[in-house]
């Protein structure tokens, strides 16, 4: 995770990886807002990289954020290796500094989001990942908002 205060300028990219399809959401530093943007659809690696690539070359991306699914104590599982083992291919393919956001429940919150705006289950599944990539980019926003406000309490000459 970046610095508070520091490198606070430029896009990042999200990821809800997923064995099947990818989930992309695109956000901007400043202004701390994530947006859904693509599903990357397919199983196989070269197209799966030949897109993001594309988003890449696009967005400018300084950052990427994976999501890292946990159980709901909060410990590791099976998809928890292969969501990390995809963050160091960013890493070794991109050259680019890759950060993790806990992606507990995320797509759950998005499926719900959904329902609430009215699709139906066929239809809502055509935006179900990007939008829980959206919301574990938002996730991350707010953890690097809520580690720049605790820095500055710390550093606050009344901080006990």
């Amino acid at each position: 995770m970046p610095e508070p205060g520091a490198g606070r300028r430029g896009s990042l990219l999200a990821f809800d990886f997923g064995t099947k399809r990818i989930g992309v959401a695109v956000g901007e530093l400043e202004l701390a807002q994530a947006h859904p943007l693509t599903t990357i659809r397919g199983e196989g690696n070269a197209p799966r990289f030949s897109a993001i690539a594309a988003l890449i070359e696009k967005w400018q991306p300084v950052r990427l954020v994976v999501g890292l699914p946990l159980a709901l104590d909060g410990a590791p599982h099976a998809m928890s290796a292969r969501c990390v083992r995809f963050a160091n291919q960013l890493r070794g393919r991109f050259g680019l500094p890759v950060d993790y956001a806990e992606e507990r429940l995320s797509s759950f919150e998005a499926e719900e989001r959904l329902r609430e705006i009215g699709y139906n289950a066929r239809d809502a599944r055509e935006h179900l990942d990007a939008l829980a990539a959206q919301i574990i980019l938002q996730s991350y926003f707010q953890q690097l908002s809520e580690t720049s406000l605790d820095s500055c309490h710390a550093s606050s000459p009344h901080a006990a």
